[in-house]
């Protein structure tokens, strides 16, 4: 199966760098509908069987322009929401930031059992993606769109994905409408093709021994 993983358009809370993941969260700026109405021709080339988004208003109104133009149904889906920041929530500063990018990566290296303060911890943020993957893929679609969140997708490439590590998720955060492009499937494993139109081949980067993970805090737009 091909998978198509996109991150929503902008919102006012991307701008104003607030973790922002809580339901039903804010819609899109101006500029963020204009990237959502740019999508179809984006995607003009991608086949497309099925289009989810999750619980989260902006991937819902990021996802409908596409979903217009290929005549689908948006499948709404909490598995694929936004990593949850439970006590960081609404927070804007740089410590905030850095614990919650920290603990999302720290997931993607296999320490699951870290929980985000006052939140879900790894098992539980990978199983509900994982679970609307799979759906995807026993729907018998092709090609499946997921519009879903930048740290959310990031993290779940890097524990999923057999050619991208936790190094190079982390130094390549994803724009809004920015898409990742995996092939494979929950059996076989899943391997990255493309990231945000720059191709990908074998494991670029094997972590060092002072990451998460293995690298320092990335850059985060907070509110993905």
């Amino acid at each position: 199966m091909r998978l198509l993983l996109v991150r929503h358009g902008q919102t006012p809370s991307n701008l104003k760098h607030l973790l922002d993941t809580a339901e039903p969260g804010p819609g899109l700026t101006a500029l963020g509908q204009e990237q959502a109405a740019a999508l179809p021709d984006a995607l003009a080339s991608e086949r497309i069987d099925a289009l989810y988004a999750s619980t989260l208003v902006r991937t819902q109104l990021t996802a409908a322009p596409l979903a217009a133009a290929r005549g689908l149904e948006v499948r709404v889906r909490a598995g694929i929401r936004e990593l949850t920041a439970g006590d960081l929530e609404m927070r804007g500063d740089d410590e905030a930031a850095h614990t919650y990018m920290h603990t999302a990566f720290a997931w993607s290296a296999g320490d699951v059992r870290l929980r985000m303060p006052g939140g879900e911890n790894g098992v539980e943020a990978l199983a509900r993606f994982d679970a609307v993957v799979a759906e995807a893929h026993e729907s018998g679609a092709r090609t499946a769109a997921l519009v879903s969140h930048g740290a959310a997708i990031r993290m779940w490439v890097a524990a999923r994905a057999d050619n991208v590590d936790v190094a190079y998720a982390a130094q390549h955060p994803l724009a809004n409408t920015g898409i990742v492009v995996l092939s494979g499937s929950p059996e076989e494993g899943w391997r990255a093709l493309l990231w945000e139109g720059e191709s990908l081949g074998p494991l670029p980067v094997t972590p060092g021994p002072n990451d998460p993970t293995g690298t320092t805090v990335p850059p985060f737009s907070p509110g993905e």
